[in-house]
């Protein structure tokens, strides 16, 4: 077995990382073998220098590669090579040395509140299966703030109706509890109507969410209902499920909501990065003082 393969086993087994993620380490660091093989072919993986790391950065950045996509490959190689020392296969991390790019502060892209309110109260999204599922799935998006992997590992126990309260399973494998409003319950009830109307020989699925086929929805099924759903009243450049995320927050930060408590359900490990919702609410302040001020 190959170290690269030993390294993504103790990842999955022993840190219990996420699917999603260890294939981006696995992609990541089999990308910088071939480049060390073409660039250095008389060097291996494990006897890098760190002016290689610094080669391969450039390379990256040339391609057109974004600081922060350059940034997260380098903390894969940097989990690496610690590993490798961990194991005595090396002496020194060559990726200790290497800072992380500077990356251009973008503020959360977001849907404006009178518009989500406009898509979950006055369009139509039909009568059907297809229907109920596009508005359960955008409705749990924006009542919870959930991720997308968190949204299609949702179970049919996950929901506690009587308390109202939503368990989800985040980022390795933490488990948090999002409380939901009765919008949400009841759109949920209904929607599982409908579901069990239709598919009466999946009665044990296991899974909430299920795709017209009866399957458990997957990430890239999500994606394109709500790419079409937001696009409807939105022309902003991204429209994932990650911007109705976004979403949430700004809209709850704008509301009063405190940082601490966006920051517990949105399942972030720490408040710097729930902070970043904050730009956007100064903007919004800003916006409301030029409006009301007679001065302004």
């Amino acid at each position: 077995m190959s170290k690269i393969q030993e390294f993504i086993d103790y990842l999955q087994f022993e840190n219990r990382y996420s699917q999603n993620t260890l294939i981006a380490y696995n992609e990541d660091i089999n990308k910088f073998s071939e480049f060390i093989f073409n660039e250095f072919p008389d060097t291996n993986i494990q006897n890098v220098e760190p002016y290689m790391l610094r080669a391969w950065m450039v390379n990256l950045s040339e391609t057109g590669l974004k600081a922060t996509s350059i940034n997260r490959k380098i903390t894969s190689l940097r989990s690496f090579y610690k590993y490798l020392k961990k194991q005595t296969v090396i002496n020194q991390n060559p990726a200790s040395l290497i800072k992380a790019m500077k990356k251009p502060t973008n503020l959360p892209v977001y849907v404006e509140e009178d518009k989500m309110q406009f898509l979950l109260n006055d369009i139509d999204f039909g009568n059907n299966y297809s229907g109920h599922l596009s508005r359960a799935i955008i409705e749990m998006l924006y009542a919870t703030g959930m991720r997308i992997s968190e949204l299609t590992g949702l179970r049919n126990n996950s929901i506690d109706f009587y308390s109202m309260y939503i368990k989800v399973l985040g980022k390795r494998n933490k488990e948090r509890i999002i409380p939901l409003t009765n919008k949400i319950v009841d759109i949920i009830k209904e929607y599982l109507i409908i579901r069990n109307q239709e598919f009466v020989e999946n009665r044990n699925e296991i899974y909430l969410f299920l795709t017209p086929n009866g399957k458990k929805i997957y990430n890239k099924f999500v994606y394109r209902l709500v790419n079409h759903y937001l696009g409807l009243v939105t022309t902003a450049s991204k429209k994932s499920p990650h911007v109705i995320r976004h979403s949430f927050a700004t809209h709850m930060l704008n509301h009063g909501a405190d940082l601490n408590s966006i920051k517990e359900i949105l399942g972030h490990a720490n408040l710097a990065a729930t902070q970043i919702y904050t730009h956007n609410s100064i903007e919004n302040l800003k916006l409301v003082y030029k409006q009301a001020h007679p001065k302004a």
